[in-house]
């Protein structure tokens, strides 16, 4: 049995709380009170408004019922002046605190950006071209996808804000594209323009056979397993009030932002009757992903899922499938589009107790008796979807004062295709060989 109870309303109330993460009729004030300064352009684009988390002295001497200011962090960038800035909005007073660019900085890619990625992508003569050449006449067919440059080839390219794609085929539409990569064919896009740089071509290899369909309705579940009913039938052990958690000795509070995703605020454990802080902030401040391919075309890719792309807009809704299991609390977050415009996240955290086994046994030979204490565990958990991967971040509380934090990897493995091969492991012709141009100079070289 599995129930969900959730709790969205929390992110639509009145702030309670300094630390409490900013809700829709917050994030439109500020970029309203931004706008109205005169700061905004008609091409800015806006990469993430939230919290300007309070200084911690302030947060330790916060008392319920005391007044608290609320103020945003703006980050903004105007494409054609190539600059990222920094805003700090004050929503109590209704003012521009601070307006400073960030030299050298670049911003992350914005979710219209990746959509209009991928048009221009597609609309390209030359990526077009290079489709034909593997086979491929409809682009609408073709998965862009958008990926930092970890290095690049030329002097004047380092101070651009360029994006290199990778390419899949869905041939039908619910085909898996990533059984289908096309291999050699890659766009070089410059966000802030708008405009393929480049378009490189290494050589055609064939598309891989299959369809590499990994849904219910085509693949067999393996047999013999029965049903597993998970029932809390006295309820919850935990405790909610707005975004504040309480549970067995442990207390904590609860944000939420378009680069981290889940953060956990004000850990603390009670002890004899007092409360001991143990955590102030706690998040996953970077994921860093390096392939370590060395082949043309692959060795430069190392993604920054959180620097370049930002989790917290990955973030998944929970409300359909099993991803939490139990008596299950959800809340609801809200962030802010590139036009600055707010929208929720429905069900983005998800709280719940599970079992964990055996916390501590001894069983005494005399006396032949066995005591036994079992072990629960509270679960703060997110997850997000990183184009062909799922990350899910678990934080876990335990009931011996331990915390955990687990990154579980799920989802599809990122694949590349190989030329075909003949028996013995050898190529047809030279399939297999990379010409040496492109070995010395391989950006250098395409349509």
């Amino acid at each position: 049995m599995t129930s969900q109870h959730a709790v969205g309303a929390a992110s639509a109330d009145a702030a309670r709380h300094p630390l409490d993460p900013l809700n829709a009729d917050e994030i439109g004030q500020a970029v309203s009170i931004l706008a109205g300064d005169g700061r905004v352009t008609s091409p800015m684009r806006f990469v993430s408004v939230g919290l300007r988390e309070p200084a911690k002295d302030e947060v330790a001497s916060f008392g319920p019922g005391q007044a608290f200011a609320r103020e945003a962090c703006i980050v903004a960038l105007d494409p054609r002046e190539h600059v990222t800035y920094e805003a700090v909005v004050s929503i109590t007073a209704r003012s521009v605190l601070s307006w400073r660019p960030v030299p050298g900085a670049r911003a992350p890619i914005t979710h219209g950006e990746v959509a209009e990625f991928e048009r221009v992508v597609r609309a390209d003569p030359r990526f077009r071209a290079g489709l034909r050449r593997r086979g491929i006449d409809d682009p609408d067919q073709v998965v862009v996808e958008p990926w930092g440059i970890g290095s690049f080839t030329a002097a004047e390219e380092a101070d651009r804000r360029l994006f290199w794609t990778l390419t899949f085929y869905r041939a039908s539409p619910g085909d898996n594209p990533y059984a289908k990569p096309i291999h050699g064919l890659h766009a070089v896009v410059d966000l802030d323009d708008m405009s393929v740089v480049r378009v490189e071509d290494l050589g055609v290899v064939p598309l891989p056979p299959g369809t590499g369909d990994y849904t219910t309705g085509s693949s067999t579940p393996r047999a013999g397993l029965k049903p597993i009913e998970l029932r809390q039938p006295a309820g919850v052990s935990f405790q909610v009030d707005g975004w504040e958690v309480r549970w067995q000795n442990w207390r904590f509070r609860l944000g939420f932002n378009a680069r981290e995703g889940l953060v956990l605020h004000t850990i603390g454990y009670a002890d004899r009757g007092r409360l001991r802080s143990v955590i102030h902030r706690a998040s996953v401040a970077e994921l860093v992903i390096p392939y370590g391919d060395p082949r043309p075309f692959q060795g430069w890719r190392n993604a920054f899922d959180i620097g370049e792309y930002g989790i917290g807009t990955l973030t998944n809704s929970l409300e359909r499938g099993c991803d939490c299991l139990g008596e299950i609390r959800y809340f609801d977050v809200q962030l802010a589009d590139d036009r600055g415009e707010p929208y929720p996240i429905k069900n983005a955290i998800c709280l719940h107790e599970e079992d964990n086994g055996i916390l501590w046994k001894h069983f005494d030979a005399d006396l032949g008796h066995t005591e036994i204490r079992r072990s629960r565990r509270l679960v703060v958990s997110f997850i997000i979807t990183a184009g062909n991967y799922e990350y899910a971040f678990y934080w876990y509380f335990y009931q011996d004062a331990t915390i955990e934090l687990e990154v579980k990897l799920t989802g599809i493995v990122l694949t590349a295709a190989l030329p075909p091969r003949l028996r013995h492991g050898r190529c047809p012709a030279d399939a297999c060989r990379t010409p040496p141009a492109l070995l010395q100079h391989p950006a250098r070289h395409g349509g």
